[in-house]
């Protein structure tokens, strides 16, 4: 089957409803949502972990454009992050307009527009595709001699297996990142013995988290200034945290806060302080926070391993020091595929030029949205957008700003397409890397997953995030070739 509409979106995560609603906000109908699940969230929809929520306050982590007053908690958990995103598909009447079920394997651009092709064979014609998949969405899981043949349940936190029973059995986690300091409180008290193979400790800080009085709520509703007033102070107070990671000997005052907050957690555990405590500059890799990470590794039933895992057997986790560390179950906290996430997929664009080919050396595009050789294609998320200190939704709206300008500029100029040229590309990429050169996540001495397999930074915003704003608020016609 073959149809036509004028915009493709992929993906029904914050990023593809974003594009739904301000299109429809501009008048804009003729589109579709591309969903390869059987429901939309993205992220909220697929980690539903014990303990799931928000490292970012509610107020930030939303849709300045429709903002919700009824946040329970000052960092929402994951049932309310995913209500709000249903909620306002129905409020936007986008129900119509998303394929659930619908992966999109390629797209083609023929030079008059893009041609989608979908699993099922389909294919749907459209003038504009907005990629809007996000980065944090294929888990990744190490390769590790012998997992194959583990007894017990395997998986990864944001496929978690609700029908695995937990109680009273002996469960191996891997990864301390942001989703095990989550699940690990969460499912500590109900296990009979939790292993915890740490192979760098994180740096965490308290969470400055409380619940929202109804009173509260109910005044955000009948004066909207207020709420929009406490986003404002919530994004100002990370927004401090910039010019740290961009001169690191700044962070120090940040880690003496760290280092304080450990000390007192394990001031009667000095060996296992010793385990958790981070080898590296604070910022360089992702900052958690959590207020009962900590007291869940001084548990009885739990234990923190520093060894390097070297294999699995039927019923237990081998370290490369010779110990079995028996397990009846194992849970991988590990991250998911970042980097190059859109490469694995089958895009050509003008002159045949693939996608996996242009960015085989690292990805890289114009303001994280378009990219050279492949036009009409606007890339939500994409290389050197993300944060390591506030709220993706943030920089989410920015680059919807940016799409709907192009919109704009193509009708008003009656071109069929924008192609970013390659030389402004390269230079905006080149003015990023020079500037990420100098920061805590260069020289912090860490590796994180920030960092791509040619060890560049193809992840992060290296600047304060209104000037990220300012630089997508219009679209400069010298960026681009208008293809007639």
């Amino acid at each position: 089957m073959e149809e036509s509409v004028d915009i493709a979106i992929v993906g029904s995560g914050f990023s593809g409803l974003g594009a739904a609603i301000r299109l429809t906000q501009a008048g804009r109908h003729d589109f579709v949502v591309l969903e390869k699940s059987d429901a939309i969230g993205g992220t909220w929809r697929d980690n539903t972990y014990p303990g799931c929520a928000c490292d970012v306050q509610s107020h930030l982590y939303s849709y300045s454009f429709a903002p919700n007053p009824n946040w329970s908690r000052l960092f929402a958990t994951q049932p309310e992050i995913r209500g709000y995103l249903e909620d306002l598909t129905d409020r936007y009447h986008l129900r119509d307009r998303i394929r659930l079920n619908t992966t999109v394997i390629g797209a083609e651009w023929d030079g008059r527009g893009w041609a989608v092709r979908t699993a099922d064979g389909g294919t749907i014609r459209a003038r504009v595709v907005v990629w809007g998949t996000g980065a944090l969405h294929e888990p990744w899981i190490p390769e590790i001699e012998g997992l194959d043949r583990f007894a017990g349940p395997a998986f990864h936190s944001a496929r978690w297996d609700h029908a695995a029973d937990l109680r009273g059995r002996r469960v191996a986690v891997v990864g301390t990142g942001a989703s095990a300091i989550q699940f690990v409180p969460a499912i500590a008290p109900e296990v009979g013995r939790l292993t915890l193979f740490q192979r760098t400790a994180p740096w965490v800080l308290p969470k400055p988290d409380r619940q929202v009085p109804r009173s509260l709520r109910r005044l955000y509703r009948l004066l909207p200034p207020l709420q929009k007033l406490q986003r404002a102070v919530a994004y100002a107070r990370n927004e401090m945290l910039v010019g740290g990671f961009l001169r690191p000997k700044r962070m120090a005052v940040v880690e003496r806060f760290a280092r304080t907050y450990l000390d007192r957690r394990f001031a009667d555990r000095p060996d296992l302080k010793a385990k958790v405590t981070p080898d590296f500059t604070i910022g360089c890799k992702r900052i958690l926070l959590s207020n009962d990470y900590y007291p869940a590794l001084k548990r009885r039933n739990v234990e923190v391993v520093t060894e390097r895992i070297l294999q699995v057997t039927e019923n237990a986790v081998v370290t490369a020091d010779g110990v079995e560390h028996e397990a009846d179950t194992i849970i991988f906290g590990t991250g998911f595929k970042v980097a190059d996430g859109l490469s694995r997929v089958a895009i050509t664009g003008r002159d045949g030029a693939k996608l996996a080919d242009a960015w085989a050396g690292g990805a890289q595009a114009l303001l994280g949205t378009t990219i050279a050789g492949f036009p009409n294609l606007f890339v939500v998320v994409g290389p050197n957008t993300g944060l390591g200190h506030s709220s993706m939704i943030y920089m989410i709206e920015s680059q919807l700003n940016y799409l709907l300008d192009a919109l704009r500029v193509l009708d008003e100029r009656g071109v069929t397409a924008l192609d970013t040229r390659r030389e402004r590309q390269d230079a905006f990429n080149s003015a990023i890397q020079d500037r990420l050169d100098g920061s805590v996540w260069s020289q912090g001495g860490c590796s994180s997953w920030y960092l791509d397999e040619h060890g560049m930074n193809r992840t992060l915003w290296p600047d304060y995030t209104f000037r990220f704003r300012r630089r997508t608020r219009r679209l400069d016609p010298r960026d681009h070739e208008l293809v007639a």
